[in-house]
């Protein structure tokens, strides 16, 4: 290992969807098996979410109220009305 020597930095990630024009807004998350629908009032860097007025879609619909969904467990995201396509991150 050569000691002294500059480190390179690293690129900065950039979230690939920006959550910030769906906040207080309705969207549709899957997570695993789960189908979720709620307000969006919250988010952070780790794509964790926070819904408000949440229910969950299924056989049986049930009221969930305020829910925190996982980043890492979110399959889907999607807002309650309508579809925005994005360019491909790859």
């Amino acid at each position: 290992m050569k000691k002294n020597q500059p480190q390179k930095e690293k690129p900065k990630k950039e979230n690939i969807l920006d959550l910030e024009k769906y906040r207080n807004k309705q969207v549709i998350v899957e997570s695993g098996s789960r189908t979720v629908v709620g307000k969006l009032v919250g988010f952070d860097q780790l794509q964790n979410l926070v819904l408000d007025q949440a229910r969950e879609q299924g056989w049986h619909d049930r009221e969930l109220g305020l829910l925190v969904i996982r980043g890492t467990s979110i399959t889907s995201f999607s807002p309650f009305e309508g579809f925005e396509e994005i360019d491909n991150p790859f």
